[in-house]
């Protein structure tokens, strides 16, 4: 659909409510305009299909979005399920985006985006391949340049150590790519990186379950190698911005001049409400030449 009759079938209301966490660059000229969605866990269930359109169309309504990065979780779940249900589900997503979506997209995988069927390990597909191919990724991780801004897409998701569930990580082959693209990278280039489980997060301190005078993080939760990534970055001050989801919570760490938010889920509480205090959303951010940004989280 083109994207002129598509917002104007929508009508002239620009929806965009002032919410929390909004970093002001002044009267600046931003030179990208960006629209963050992520942990949409899309299926054919709760009226999903038709809320995640509304959600496109809302983004659509902004002025001047220049791309969509898509933050994982695309499909509702590929962890344990049978092959059908997986072709269902991404059917039904790229059908979606066909009919109501006329903007760039950039992916990156979540854990829900992984088959790990134990009974299908022999698939030729089995693990992250399938997921791949139907985004038509070259690689899990990878980078690109826009109106001088340089975004690099990480790939949080690795088995853990037992080889049974996910972990959040980079491992030492995307690490040093990771270095190297930060090394090429001019100085004066700001850079913006996305993963799907946060590199850096305050939402894991919000917690019910907490009966003891301390916190449990898991790695799946949350960068094991968040330690080594800090101190990649401030090696490279023009990291600036980080974005995540998966916690389908909304927060915004700053942490040695890097900004890192977590911002919450397309499905809120996959599509059963907010999860906790954070209402189905998404992120729109507002790049500036000097390495600035305005960012705000929009409830749609």
């Amino acid at each position: 659909m083109e994207r002129r009759t598509l917002i104007k079938s929508l009508g002239g209301a620009l929806l965009l409510p002032a919410l929390p966490f909004k970093t002001f660059a002044g009267d600046k000229k931003p030179v990208l305009r960006v629209a963050h969605l992520t942990d949409v866990h899309l299926k054919d269930k709760f009226d999903a299909p038709a809320r995640f359109a509304r959600c496109l169309h809302h983004v659509q309504q902004q002025p001047n979005v220049d791309l969509i990065l898509n933050g994982g979780d695309i499909v509702f779940d590929m962890n344990k399920e049978n092959l059908d249900t997986i072709n269902t589900q991404w059917k039904l997503w790229h059908s979606l985006i066909k009919s109501d979506c006329s903007l760039p997209v950039h992916y990156i995988l979540g854990n829900h985006d992984v088959w790990w069927n134990e009974n299908d390990k022999g698939q030729a597909l089995y693990g992250k391949e399938y997921a791949i191919n139907q985004l038509q990724l070259a690689s899990p991780y990878y980078s690109f340049i826009k109106n001088g801004w340089k975004f690099i897409l990480l790939d949080s998701v690795h088995l853990d150590i037992d080889g049974t569930w996910y972990i959040g990580k980079l491992g030492d082959a995307q690490f040093s790519w990771l270095e190297n693209e930060l090394k090429v990278t001019p100085p004066e280039m700001p850079v913006c990186v996305m993963s799907h489980i946060p590199l850096l997060t305050a939402t894991l301190m919000v917690d019910d379950q907490t009966t003891v005078n301390r916190w449990e993080v898991l790695g799946g939760d949350m960068h094991t190698d968040i330690s080594k990534i800090v101190s990649l970055f401030y090696k490279h001050p023009n990291v600036k911005l980080c974005l995540s989801g998966h916690i389908h919570l909304r927060d915004k760490v700053v942490y040695n001049n890097v900004t890192y938010i977590c911002n919450g889920a397309v499905s809120g509480a996959w599509w059963e409400g907010n999860k906790r205090e954070t209402a189905p959303g998404y992120g729109l951010i507002d790049f500036y030449a000097d390495g600035s940004f305005e960012e705000q989280y929009i409830n749609y």
